[in-house]
């Protein structure tokens, strides 16, 4: 290491990481040995120490790569979701190098949102997004630190209760079958495959003919929201139901107009088909939840509900275990069964005889007891 003069500047000649690195410093000597002084220094922080200085990565440009990361690595609906998040992040955080970002700017940034009318569901969406990027950047090396660790989610609203009894699902199945023959050629299979797999709408419409195994009887799933793959058994009523589905001789898309192409939505003729049904407040996506609550209410456990569901947290699961009053009623009355066992169904001691005041009707007596009494 060495400073020098060139013309009228002076330079500083170090190595770092085996590579020769010439700086110009300025016209003064002192200040070129201060810096070289500063750089040995962190040098050996580096070398010895093992303490590196935070690399000067704006936000703005980090956003770039993570994005090409998510379009490669997440599921077409999740890098979408990714980049309408990061419009917003993007904004207050532009001109900020990762290392600058604060906690406290976090939640700032939460109040700021709220302020914007924006609900708390969407805001924790772009805050476990930012996470999610630190926990990357950590991992590439690009920082030190993830100030949305100790960023708390906001509270949300209890989620959307919505499922069909069995006479809704009648109901709505006959009043597909009622639509224009086109439509409920299609729109039946569909939804009677959303009943009995509790398929998400996009996988669906995206089903191939080769993700079907009749011999197996099991549908296998490739783009699912986590983008990993999953089989859902079909059971009798799905299978007498895609055996009626016309193949299409030029498309590997099981449900498909007469072109071949994959339906790329089935909303109104399913609204209208609900709204001829006389149900209420009720979507495709609930379809979702009415496979999850029947197979709860059948006594189906919440981890094989989540391996069906594709969920990869519990708590998710929880959301669609919504059960009826009817069942949670006749769960309750089982006990009913239990508490006779003990006598609960006899007509209580009269209050008035104060020898059996405290002795439950048809209870044998303990020996101190006998002794009170006699």
């Amino acid at each position: 290491m060495s400073v020098y003069k060139k013309g009228k500047n002076w330079y500083i000649d170090y190595y770092a990481k085996g590579k020769r690195k010439r700086k110009k410093i300025g016209a003064s000597k002192k200040l070129a040995e201060q810096v070289l002084g500063d750089v040995y220094v962190k040098i050996a922080k580096e070398e010895y120490l093992g303490i590196h200085e935070e690399k000067k990565i704006l936000f703005k440009d980090y956003v770039k790569e993570y994005l090409a990361y998510s379009a490669a690595n997440k599921a077409v609906n999740s890098y979408k979701r990714d980049i309408t998040s990061l419009k917003n992040l993007t904004v207050a955080f532009d001109t900020l190098h990762l290392f600058e970002i604060k906690s406290v700017m976090i939640e700032n940034y939460k109040v700021q949102r709220l302020q914007e009318d924006v609900t708390p569901a969407t805001i924790n969406r772009e805050v476990a997004c930012l996470r999610h990027m630190y926990n990357k950047a950590l991992e590439w090396n690009y920082t030190k630190k993830n100030p949305v660790i100790s960023v708390k989610m906001l509270k949300e609203p209890p989620g959307r209760i919505r499922y069909l009894e069995v006479d809704e699902i009648d109901k709505l199945l006959q009043s597909i079958d009622s639509l224009k023959r086109d439509c409920s050629q299609y729109l039946r299979p569909i939804v009677v495959t959303a009943l009995n797999t509790g398929l998400r709408k996009s996988e669906i419409l995206q089903m191939e003919w080769k993700c079907v195994d009749f011999k197996e009887r099991k549908v296998t799933v490739k783009r699912t929201k986590n983008n990993e793959i999953r089989a859902v058994p079909i059971n009798d009523a799905l299978y007498r139901e895609l055996e009626r589905v016309n193949k299409h001789k030029e498309s590997a898309y099981v449900f498909c107009d007469k072109t071949g192409t994959p339906y790329g939505n089935v909303r109104k003729s399913f609204e209208s088909a609900v709204k001829n049904a006389r149900i209420t407040d009720f979507t495709f996506h609930d379809l979702r939840h009415t496979f999850a609550s029947h197979l709860v209410m059948k006594g189906c456990d919440l981890r094989t509900v989540q391996q069906l569901m594709g969920h990869k947290d519990i708590k998710m699961t929880m959301r669609y275990a919504h059960l009826s009053k009817a069942h949670l009623q006749e769960a309750v009355g089982k006990l009913d069964l239990l508490w006779t066992l003990f006598g609960h169904h006899r007509v209580s001691p009269s209050r008035t005889d104060p020898t059996n005041s405290l002795i439950l009707q048809g209870a044998p007596l303990a020996q101190s007891d006998r002794a009170q009494v006699s």
